[in-house]
């Protein structure tokens, strides 16, 4: 498979500064990872774990008080990946929107409200594209009907005329006019009821489809990432503890705080209490040692609480990183040379 987008032991912290004293918030920790072409790839975790702060660096978004601390950010420009962790703020505002886009949390962060949404449109054709007015608004239109929006009334319109689903949709049109090859979405169905997220994850499965684009989804929602997503990272305190195909890791997940997620989903017919990860996230400005879930997991060994666990694939494209899978991998080799 091509690999679009290449994360190299990337250290993306947040330095900020509290009565005069200096805070480091260790929001993605040493995090390695490769973007297909043609994919869905999900980063799912709880709240405050670090998903969005992920997505932000692998857009080269590090604004004040977001720093690169380490690492390297490969894009594949031309056919061959390129560092762009080196690129200045003009060189990364060039691939922004035709390389790579974003749809932030919330779509009223977006869209200016006192702007018509055909101004909003203007705006980014007319940075990134050498046309005349007419032919932008062609575009526009054109790419509206094309993803099933009443494209004359939604241009005219401005934002709190839209219901929270109708903003949202535009807001992914708004990120996929020029055709990026990959599409970055945070929480794009938060805030939406069932109906209205039905009608995002199909608008971004259709996207996705017929452009052959990469999509990557940010959500805490396990049940998005099984119907969507073909790959996906699982994310804690600022590392990814497990990464694989998604249907491998719903049948059998491997890390015990993937484990929790998944049996905390709701399931049709199954009226028993849903249980949830005990105890809370630490804290990413002084995490705790070895493994960061040790502090909540029950099968926590002495080697947990001293050891950091490396992400190791355990099976064909399917890693983990959990000391108790490196035992099991180490006793399975040992019986096989048996």
């Amino acid at each position: 498979m091509e690999v679009l987008i290449k994360a190299d032991r990337l250290k993306a912290y947040y330095v900020l500064k509290f009565w005069g004293e200096r805070k480091t918030v260790r929001a993605v920790d040493d995090v390695s990872l490769n973007i297909f072409s043609n994919e869905i790839f999900g980063i799912a975790g709880e709240s405050g774990c670090g998903k969005s702060t992920l997505l932000k660096a692998l857009i080269a978004n590090f604004e004040p008080p977001l720093r690169l601390e380490g690492g390297k950010l490969y894009y594949q420009l031309n056919e061959k990946l390129v560092d762009v962790s080196t690129f200045s703020k003009e060189d990364i505002r060039q691939l922004k929107w035709k390389f790579v886009s974003y749809v932030p949390q919330g779509s009223m962060h977006v869209l200016n409200p006192v702007k018509r949404i055909k101004d909003t449109f203007m705006e980014i054709l007319v940075s990134h594209v050498k046309k005349q007015r007419k032919e932008f608004l062609d575009i526009a239109v054109e790419h509206l009907r094309n993803l099933g929006l009443p494209a004359e009334k939604v241009l005219d319109m401005f934002p709190h005329q839209l219901s929270g689903g109708m903003r949202q949709r535009v807001t992914i049109a708004l990120a996929t006019v020029l055709n990026p090859r990959v599409i970055f979405a945070d929480e794009p169905t938060t805030a939406l009821d069932v109906v209205a997220q039905r009608a995002v994850l199909q608008l971004i499965k259709k996207i996705q489809k017929e452009s052959k684009s990469t999509v990557v989804i940010v959500t805490h929602d396990m049940g998005i990432h099984a119907q969507i997503t073909t790959r996906m990272a699982i994310m804690y305190a600022g590392k990814i503890v497990e990464e694989g195909p998604t249907r491998e890791i719903f049948k059998e997940p491997l890390h015990p705080y993937t484990k929790y997620l998944i049996q905390s989903l709701p399931q049709i017919g199954d009226k028993s209490a849903r249980t949830g990860i005990p105890g809370s996230p630490p804290s990413l400005v002084s995490p705790p040692p070895g493994c960061r879930f040790h502090p909540r997991c029950p099968l926590a060994t002495d080697r947990c609480r001293k050891e950091e666990p490396q992400l190791l694939e355990v099976k064909p494209n399917h890693k983990v990183a959990c000391s108790l899978m490196e035992v099991k991998i180490n006793e399975t080799s040992t019986l096989c040379y048996r």
